[in-house]
């Protein structure tokens, strides 16, 4: 089976060079126009997604070679991507950097590479002149297998400066697509992990992306971009079916070396028989994956969203629950004072119902966060922290739990800046091999706690396997 999406790469030189401005433009641009825009992100970023979906009306969804592994990348894009005129795929720091100590693994030129995608070259321009063509000669010529088909110059001063530029590139032989000025950046607030999310600012946001659409249309050849975008390969895989990857996982969440057939045709997806699955959402808890709600559902799970700021009670009938990544140490104060939720999670927890926390939803799970009462499910204590603990992991779970088998390895992603001090009771949760040898995280009765995030699409049967406990329990 083949499948050709026209689509493009946007990247950069380093962080900071305006991809998030460029890709979040050119989504709402060609949206405008129309188009049916599927939107991705490289790499483990939670945040950028938000922006995407706001500018094209669809799930934003990540793409991530460590995480998920190479052979996923393609059917993962493809499964995003379903009915769509376009896909635009924003980068993660510089084009060529990747998992540390891993070559080009998870890097934006792997990612172009696994999609057979033409890259567009975001470029600050700001302090250069003629150099600009070394720097994109350099870029392009550097893997003969990435084709960096054009370059948006960012951040140009005036018109000679862009003149001087656009000289120096013809030189290059690497066609000009865009020019933003320097007068017109986008302001988009950050804080300590990035961008604030969407679901923090939504009216602003909304704001934010039309500025960057405008900015994008007014600059750049919109015309060129899309006949760009249709030079893409095709594509000879198929695309990545949730109820299919359930449906061959192994019912234990794997082994360490189980390797699935793959089956002969899509597989029926698992009625949902009631079970209901709570998963914690608003602006508290915006970190998480389509695809873990949609391998949920197809592993037999009604999924049911609720808010820990404002909602009292988990939704009725939860028998499990999921609370992702996101800032509870911006919210500690709200979700302490809604102490008739805090007392629900702890009931259902105690039950020995399965309950899944990642990063924020570790915190939440504390006795108590930078001296606020939280749901006091784990005897641990967590606090803001001035260091930040960031980067990719090859984890192996070491105790058996509700996600996976002792043995089962999990590659993941860590970034925040907060410790946890733990008290007793409690088994680990992950040996994490990279970048030293530690234990990490919390098991206790149906709870597994931890601050790695990871891909269930990567290893579906954590979600069946999930499903089954929430069964059973």
């Amino acid at each position: 089976m083949t499948s050709s999406v026209p689509r493009l790469v946007i990247a950069a030189p380093s962080s900071g060079s305006g991809k998030t401005t460029v890709a979040t433009g050119l989504m709402a641009a060609f949206a405008a126009r129309g188009l049916a825009v599927s939107p991705h992100k490289v790499g483990p970023d939670y945040i950028d997604p938000g922006y995407h979906a706001l500018a094209t009306g669809r799930v934003g969804r990540n793409l991530d070679a460590y995480l998920c592994g190479p052979e996923l990348v393609g059917p993962l894009f493809l499964h995003g991507a379903r009915g769509c005129d376009l896909a635009v795929v924003e980068g993660v720091m510089g084009l060529y950097d990747g998992a540390a100590g891993e070559g080009e693994l998870a890097s934006t030129a792997h990612v172009a590479k696994l999609l057979r995608a033409p890259v567009v070259l975001v470029v600050d321009a700001s302090s250069q002149s003629r150099s600009v063509a070394a720097l994109v000669h350099g870029f392009a010529s550097w893997d003969p297998q990435v084709r960096v088909g054009g370059v948006i110059l960012n951040k140009v001063a005036s018109d000679r400066h862009e003149e001087l530029l656009r000289d120096a590139l013809d030189q290059a032989g690497v066609p000009v697509l865009g020019v933003l000025r320097r007068v017109a950046q986008v302001d988009t607030p950050s804080r300590h992990l990035g961008l604030v999310p969407v679901a923090e600012r939504r009216a602003a946001a909304l704001d934010a992306v039309a500025a960057m659409a405008e900015q994008v249309r007014a600059g750049c050849d919109l015309e060129g971009l899309l006949a760009l975008a249709r030079s893409a390969g095709a594509l000879s895989c198929a695309a990545w079916e949730a109820a299919e990857a359930v449906a061959s996982s192994p019912p234990s969440g794997g082994s360490a070396t189980w390797t699935p057939d793959r089956p002969e045709g899509p597989r029926p997806q698992t009625p949902p028989d009631g079970l209901v699955v709570a998963v914690a959402g608003g602006e508290a808890f915006t970190f998480s994956y389509a695809e873990h709600a949609e391998l949920l559902t197809a592993a037999g799970a009604e999924v049911v969203p609720f808010d820990p700021l404002r909602d009292e009670e988990l939704p009725e009938g939860a028998r499990g629950l999921v609370i992702g990544g996101g800032f509870p140490e911006v919210y500690a104060a709200e979700l302490s004072a809604n102490e008739p939720l805090r007392k629900s999670v702890a009931a259902l927890a105690q039950s020995g119902a399965p309950v899944a926390a990642e990063c924020a939803g570790l915190l939440y799970l504390c006795r108590e966060l930078d001296g606020r009462p939280m749901c006091g499910v784990l005897d641990a204590t967590a606090r803001m922290s001035e260091r930040l603990t960031l980067g990719y992991r090859d984890a192996v779970a070491v105790s058996d739990s509700s996600l996976a088998d002792a043995g089962t390895r999990m590659r993941a992603h860590e970034f925040h800046r907060t410790v946890v001090e733990p008290g007793s009771g409690t088994a680990p949760a992950w040996g994490v091999r990279t970048p030293r040898r530690r234990v990490e995280g919390f098991v206790q009765q149906g709870v597994h706690a931890s601050y790695l995030h990871t891909h269930w699409a990567a290893r579906p049967g954590v979600a069946r396997r999930f499903v089954e406990r929430c069964r059973t329990s």
